[in-house]
């Protein structure tokens, strides 16, 4: 079971090669720190991924874990947490879509049938809808 928190949680076990990702908007906005600058426009919007680890893998449950129950359902929280990575202050944080292959996609229906009580779900459709909603686009 997979029990990352925290920012630790925005970071794959294997982001190389990865065929499906988490995609979420941020809102940026720069505050130059040196008087007399500054930037116009001051704000802008930006897309952050993070990869999505293969199913089965130590970190799969990210979407379960820690997307709909866990720390990233918290906006203020996860816009700290993007802050403390980016640098910078974030205004807004959300999640977007999961975004796969075919190929990714069937795996992650296959091990989500294989244990169907980790998500108190009779179905793997009924666990898509539940976590994960109309928010995943296969390419």
């Amino acid at each position: 079971m997979d029990t990352t928190d925290g920012l630790a949680s925005l970071q794959p076990t294997a982001p190389d090669g990865a065929t499906a990702r988490y995609v979420f908007r941020v809102e940026i906005r720069l505050e130059p720190a040196a008087d007399g600058l500054w930037t116009d426009p001051d704000r802008f919007e930006t897309t952050l991924y993070r990869a999505s680890d293969e199913p089965g893998t130590d970190g799969w449950l990210f979407f379960r874990d820690t997307l709909w129950r866990g720390e990233l359902a918290d906006e203020p929280h996860f816009r700290r947490l993007v802050e403390d990575e980016l640098g910078c202050q974030v205004v807004s944080a959300s999640f977007s879509e999961l975004r796969t292959d075919e190929a990714y996609f069937d795996a992650l229906k296959t091990e989500i049938a294989d244990d169907l009580s980790l998500f108190n779900a009779d179905s793997v459709s009924d666990v898509l809808n539940k976590y994960l909603g109309s928010s995943i686009r296969v390419a």
